[in-house]
């Protein structure tokens, strides 16, 4: 039985379903429980495409009032001196922002190198960094040294403190006034779950917290990590006093247009330490390599990717909370990253879905990707990511660490159609016997 849901649109609805049957295999139980699903969460996507317009416009404003212009998508060499593309779109990133200063650039090779940047350039021996939502991401335990390393933060003279989420996700106001000491230069926040089922934390949470550790002392440097938020919501960190805010430019805010890069935004003195960590000397050198066209339309085109992908998650939450399966969200909860985990209660499960993301990519759809022990990690991580860019996160990606309790990790969509279909054929190649729905 064929699920009628478009009724405007039966013919391209009976097409579409057509071709996915012929063409890619789908059990036809399977496309009628997407089309069930697609008709639980229409109501929702109502609020992404507001926020999306909204941060559409607010990057729109800063491109014009930077009166960015054809000149700027140009090509620096070298040292990257008087790179007038490059210093533009570093303005045009700090009004985003709503920050003094913006670094964005393409040596930056990563969300953790950023991190690293970020962190390194403004703490010194003695100092204090305390992270306060429990343990960072996995690549940033060996640069902190939880795991240990001989080229470690820690291993440097820097003091290292972390302090757990309550149970409901909240922060732990009582324990982090306590460990606040007069060495603690750094507080520190992840805002995306990373490979945990905690809650995402979401900006309102931050908000909270930037004005508590303030009103201990002023001094003190609110740092989030930003990775898979940026436009999800209407602000972001940096609106609510974080004094640096950093991410990764092959998620988010590169809209799949760019090739590489990170951003770290705020203010100009903790701006400034992280670009002499990066660069030694400042600022005023790092070529953009012609990239600086890539990056600013990736920017254009953020919001509107961060939406789809957005939408692919609450679908990929709804499909699977219906055959029974645990989802961190839930379908139906406030989103505050792009992020969607599910629990596929086994290790075979787990590989065959990251083996259907993967069928279901626009690249490397023949590949079939196989645990391997990735550098950073602590056990086997299997990675589906048949993107353009090596990696992106803010394409149709799933990876996982091999692990109890078998929990995937999908993100990303560069449009809505593939990302739902895709999904489809993910789920497809699980065999799971679906019920007549």
């Amino acid at each position: 039985m064929f699920i009628i849901y478009v009724k405007k649109n039966l013919w391209g609805a009976i097409m579409i379903y057509d071709f996915m049957k012929n063409n890619f295999d789908i059990d036809e139980k399977i496309l009628e429980l997407g089309q069930i699903a697609q008709q639980n969460i229409s109501h929702i996507f109502e609020k992404i495409e507001t926020t999306a317009e909204y941060n559409q416009m607010k990057i729109l404003h800063a491109m014009q009032k930077n009166k960015l212009s054809e000149s700027h998508f140009n090509f620096s060499t070298g040292y990257g001196y008087n790179d007038f593309g490059r210093d533009t779109l570093e303005k045009i990133y700090a009004d985003i922002f709503h920050t003094e200063d913006a670094l964005v650039r393409i040596q930056i090779v990563s969300g953790t190198h950023a991190l690293f940047c970020a962190i390194s350039g403004n703490l010194n021996h003695g100092d204090e960094l305390i992270y306060v939502c429990g343990t960072p991401y996995d690549t940033l335990q060996s640069i902190i040294g939880i795991k240990k390393s001989p080229h470690s933060l820690i291993a440097r003279g820097i003091n290292y403190k972390q302090i757990e989420l309550k149970p409901d996700g909240d922060f732990d106001y009582d324990a982090i006034k306590n460990s606040i000491s007069p060495q603690t230069k750094m507080i520190a926040v992840q805002r995306s779950r990373g490979y945990s089922l905690r809650k995402s934390i979401n900006v309102a949470q931050i908000k909270k917290l930037i004005a508590f550790v303030k009103n201990i002392h002023s001094d003190i440097i609110c740092l989030v990590d930003n990775c898979y938020g940026e436009f999800v919501e209407e602000f972001e960190p940096s609106d609510f006093g974080a004094d640096l805010t950093v991410g990764s430019l092959i998620k988010n805010p590169g809209g799949g247009i760019a090739k590489v890069g990170g951003y770290i935004v705020g203010k100009k003195k903790y701006v400034d330490g992280a670009a002499y960590s990066l660069t030694g000397l400042g600022k005023d050198i790092g070529p953009s390599l012609g990239q600086s066209f890539s990056l600013l339309q990736g920017l254009f085109l953020a919001p509107q990717t961060v939406s789809c992908a957005l939408k692919t998650a609450i679908f990929t939450a709804e499909i699977f909370n219906m055959l029974g399966f645990e989802v961190f969200p839930s379908p139906r909860d406030s989103r505050t990253d792009i992020v969607q985990a599910i629990n596929l209660k086994s290790k075979d499960m787990l590989i065959k879905f990251c083996e259907g993301v993967q069928k279901a990519s626009p690249v490397d759809s023949f590949v079939v990707p196989k645990p391997w022990p990735m550098p950073g990690y602590n056990c086997d991580i299997i990675m589906a990511a048949g993107t353009f860019v090596q990696g992106a996160s803010i394409e149709f990606t799933a990876d996982a660490p091999i692990k109890p309790p078998y929990t995937a990790f999908l993100q990303g969509a560069l449009t809505w159609p593939h990302g739902k279909n895709a999904l489809i054929i993910a789920l497809n190649n699980l065999n799971l016997e679906v019920k007549h729905v």
